[in-house]
Formats: structure tokens, sequence, C-alpha cells
């Protein structure tokens, strides 16, 4: 089995000294969550998924839902694991005390996503949905439809789902054939096949609340015909009490790689009775609030992965004998963390686990203040940052992930390729977040085509660096770094001036090259993150030598050995793509 064990105190080292976002401070609900309260929080999230749903993501593997009867079952122990992690609040963390949630911040929340996608991805994904179908709810829906379906939905007693994807379109919505027909009771009859749905049907919860992309009849051709409509698996009464199967069917459950304890469903809507949430016709609008916030969370997915398999290719090190190293003088055998390679693969996976994380929590301030700030221009500016982002935090996160499992297999060499010490299926299971929510390479046209185009924005993030480089000039033990720093930011602004589709650069340059830039970008927002963690780490030094010792270790190490890999990016992209569209695919 895997090794993990909760990043806490690095988790604590960011909310005490990288939460210095003076909008998200002026949050006047947040002033009370104190690092009291979320170290109590953090300590009993880490008992959670270090003993009780760690174990879940080998059962999962091991015993896939199955589908029969009419039925999808969920692996062994999930029922149990479930019931107590609804029981004890898990899934109400963040969800507004309205409708029974604690009302965390993301600053917290974000956290805990890390860690339940550590510990199994697979169980994670049956309240992951539901809350990002929460969110939607929430924003799009009446007073009428919250009252009746958040408080359930909170509770963790009704799961939810996104229904996009159809047997003929995935990242091409326009194409989608599902109708919704409205009746005289004003509701609508929903007819058609969603496929790839995830925890699309399950027995752990009494009600699953689908949220669907439809065409009503005379609806325009293309996304701007789309609509939403809610719908559940079975009907709710006025009361709230759950009523009579709707017509919701389950056609199949895939045979996968990867997170195999959660079902990935077709399902069949045959005249199934829903709600339109949102205008008519503005359905995609409404749902990009749950897919948004759901990229971010998967780009989450691919850190909590990675960081299993950085503990659990450490852990192997220090028991696995194997050569001698360069400074044996016993001449006895060596444990493998003595090898400089090995060595090298542990800090490479260090150094972007924990600047991901710092990005992520940086990151995590700017969605607070996007959702709760009382300056509608503070708010305006942070979701900017926000949308310009998401990209790069979902792909670089996630290719990062497949970058690190890898080299947690490649430790373990032999054994690594072997079912018995659970590191291959860490692999397995990441595979997919590259792909879902929209592919990795989607994200990076996204992020070329239609986010860095907005000036202002773009000019915001520079702005956010630019005043931690002024403070981090106070401290010469940073010069090096700031010297780095400044010369990556004038080749980003380089890069982004020729990669800017309103510039003169020709189309095909661009989309061959849009990959290279989001991984430029993200290199660089983590050296943005590790100046200012450096920065703080030289600052309380004195509060606890060992830890800060081991983050400035990490931090120069990123400065020195990863950075470099990012000119090869741009070097790479501005070639153009001549020998790219040039070559015959015979």
């Amino acid at each position: 089995m895997t090794t993990y064990s909760a990043p806490v105190e690095d988790m604590m080292f960011l909310f005490e000294h990288l939460k210095d976002n003076k909008h998200y401070n002026e949050i006047e609900k947040y002033k009370e969550v104190n690092s009291e309260l979320v170290k109590d929080i953090l300590d009993e999230a880490a008992k959670i998924n270090q003993d009780l749903i760690l174990p879940l993501a080998k059962v999962g593997d091991e015993n896939p839902c199955v589908y029969e009867n009419g039925v999808v079952r969920t692996p062994p122990g999930y029922k149990d694991v479930y019931s107590k992690y609804i029981q004890d609040g898990w899934t109400s963390l963040s969800c507004d005390p309205k409708y029974g949630g604690q009302g965390m911040p993301k600053t917290v929340s974000t956290f805990f996503e890390e860690m339940l996608s550590s510990a199994s991805l697979s169980f994670k994904l049956y309240s992951e949905l539901s809350i990002g179908a929460y969110n939607c709810i929430l924003h799009h829906g009446s007073d009428e439809i919250k009252n009746k379906f958040l408080p359930k939905i909170v509770e963790g007693k009704w799961s939810g789902t996104m229904c996009l994807t159809e047997p003929q379109c995935g990242t091409d919505l326009g194409l989608i054939k599902t109708k919704a027909v409205k009746d005289e009771n004003g509701l609508y009859k929903i007819s058609g096949q969603k496929i790839f749905i995830t925890s699309g049907d399950h027995d752990l919860t009494d009600n699953i609340i689908h949220l669907v992309l439809a065409r009503t009849p005379d609806a325009p051709k293309g996304t701007r015909g789309i609509s939403l409509f809610l719908v559940p698996k079975f009907w709710v009464d006025d009361n709230g009490s759950v009523g009579p199967r709707n017509g919701v069917n389950t056609v199949s459950i895939e045979s996968k790689m990867g997170i195999k304890g959660s079902p990935t469903c077709v399902l069949s809507f045959e005249n199934a009775s829903g709600f339109m949430i949102g205008p008519e016709n503005k359905g995609l609008n409404s749902m990009f609030t749950m897919m948004n916030l759901e990229r971010i969370v998967v780009g989450i997915q691919g850190l909590g992965i990675s960081e299993t398999a950085y503990q659990t290719a450490l852990s192997y090190s220090k028991e696995r004998k194997q050569g001698k190293s360069n400074d044996n003088s016993n001449g006895e055998t060596d444990l493998i963390i003595k090898h400089a390679d090995i060595r090298r693969s542990l800090m490479n996976m260090k150094s972007i686990i924990e600047g991901e994380r710092s990005l992520a929590f940086w990151m995590s301030q700017q969605v607070d203040v996007s959702l709760n700030h009382s300056s509608s221009e503070v708010k305006k500016n942070a979701s900017g940052i926000v949308a310009l982002l998401t990209p790069v935090i979902k792909s670089f996160f996630t290719d990062m992930g497949m970058e690190i499992t890898n080299e947690a297999i490649q430790i373990f060499g032999g054994y690594g390729f072997t079912k018995d010490q659970g590191i291959e299926q860490l692999f397995r299971d990441n595979r997919i977040t590259p792909i879902y929510e929209g592919t990795n390479s989607v994200q990076a046209i996204d992020l070329v085509f239609r986010k860095i185009t907005e000036d202002e924005t773009f000019k915001n993030l520079i702005s956010n660096i630019e005043e931690e480089i002024d403070q981090c000039s106070k401290n010469e033990k940073l010069s090096k770094h700031l010297n780095s720093i400044n010369d990556f930011k004038k080749r980003l602004i380089e890069f982004t001036n020729w990669i800017n589709p309103k510039g003169s650069t020709p189309k095909n340059d661009i989309s061959a090259s849009c990959n290279d830039y989001l991984k430029f970008l993200g290199y660089f927002c983590l050296s943005f993150v590790w100046l200012k963690t450096l920065r703080k780490s030289y600052e309380n030094y004195d509060q606890n030598t060992e830890f800060y010792d081991d983050k400035i270790n990490t931090g120069n190490y990123y400065f020195e050995k990863i950075i470099p890999r990012a000119e090869a990016h741009y070097k790479s992209a501005v070639v153009g793509s001549k020998y790219t569209m040039d070559a015959k695919f015979n």
C-alpha cells in the first residue's frame, strides 16, 4: 500500500505566513477563521484521510464498481466510510451556513481537497461533483430550487453530477442533441444520452441530482442554444421527500485504466422531468460556474496524487539497498537515497509539489476575493486572475502529476511495475486528470486565445509579481533569485507578445505553441510563489530552523534546477509551426 501522511505543517506554514492578500484579509466573515481553528480542522482531516480513506484506494482498484440488476454498487467499505464522512460534516466544509454548511474559505477547503486526492481520488469524486453541483445551483438556481435541493447536497445525503458529454461531442458542446421540452406544469421533459458521467449512479446516497445540458425545441444552433436543467434521479416532492424514480437510467459503466472505485456512467434520459436552471439558452454560462471551479480542483487532484507518490517513493528509498554511493567508505551496500540520481528525482518532485501547494493557496485567496469581497471592482480584478490561471492550475499540476508519478515508479525499479507496492496505481489514477474537465491541450488553447488577450488581467498578474519582487529586494540573500525572476519575467512578456493572437504571429505558429506557453507560465508562477516562500522563510527562520532550512534548500533547488526547463519551451515555440504543418502523415 502507498504511504501518506498529510503535510499539515506545510499547510499551516502557508496559512500563517502566505495569507498576505490585502483584499482577502478585508473579507469580514473570514476574520474569525484563525490558525487555531484551521489547525484543528486539518488535524481531523488528516485522521480521516490517513486512517479511513487511504485504505479504500487499493480496495477500490482491486474491487471496482459493478453494475448489476440495474444498480451500481460501490467497492467494499465505501458505504461505511462515506457514512462517517458525511456524519463528520466534511461535505459541508466550504458551503454556505444558510444551507447547513460550515462556511470555510477556499484557503482552508483547498487543503482538504488536496488531502482527499492524496488518500483516494476514486472516493473523493463522489463528493467533489456534489460540491460542484452545489456551486452551480447556488449561483444560478431560484430560491425555491436552492431551498429544495441544497440542504441535502450540503449534508451529503444527496450527491450531484454534471452531464455534458454525448457520444458525438466532448469538447465541442455545440453538437449536443439532448432535448428538453416544456410541459403544461412548467417543467421540462429531458431526453437523450450522456456519457463519461463521473459518479453518475451509485449506492452511497439517497438521491443523485444531475445537472444536464440540453436544447429546447426552437433553440439556436451551436453553443448559443444550450440550456441547463436540474434532473433528479428520484423525483423530489414539494415537501422535500424523495418520490418515485425519474426517467434517468444507467446504461452501463466504463471499464477504465484508473479511478476504478468511481463509476463512470452512460446515462439515458427518457422523458425525465427537470427544472431549468438560469435563463434559457444560457446554460453553458451557468455550467461554467461549476466547470471552472472544477478545473481548479482537478489541478489539486494532480497535486494530491503527486504528494502521495513522492512520500511513497521517499519511504521506499530509505528502505531499499542497492549499489554503493560515490562517498561510500565502508564498502557496504547503501540505501538508494544516498545515490545522487535518486536524490535528484526526489528533489524534482519535492520542489514542484511544494511550489504547487503554495500557488494553489495563493490562488485560493484570489477565488475567495472574487466571490466574497465587498467591492465589485476588487472582485472583478480577482476574477480575472482566477480565469487567467485556472487553465494553468488544471494543466500544469496534472502534467507534473504524470511526471512525478512516473519518476516515483522509476525509483521503485521493477517493483514499481508490479501491483504489490501500489505505486503504479497512482500513475493510472492520475492519467485521467490531464483529460477530463477539458483536455490540457484545450486548456492551453483557452489560455492563449481567450485569457492572455485580456491585457489588464495579465498586467494585474505581473503587478502582483512585481510587488513581491519589491518586498524581496530588501533581503540581500535573495538577490540572485531576484535577478533570475526578473530575467524570467522579461522572457514571459516577450513570449506573451509573440504568442498573443492580437499580434502578427501566424495562427498555426500560435496554435502549435500553446502548450509550450502554458508550461512556461506554470514554471514562472511557481518561481513567483517560491520567491514569496523564501522571503517568509528568512523572516521567520528563528522560529523553526529545521523547517526553514529545508524550505530554503528546496526553494534554491527550484530556482537553480527547475527554472531552466522553461527556456526550452520558449525556444521550441518561437521556431514556429513550419515543420509541424509540413509533415506528411501517410
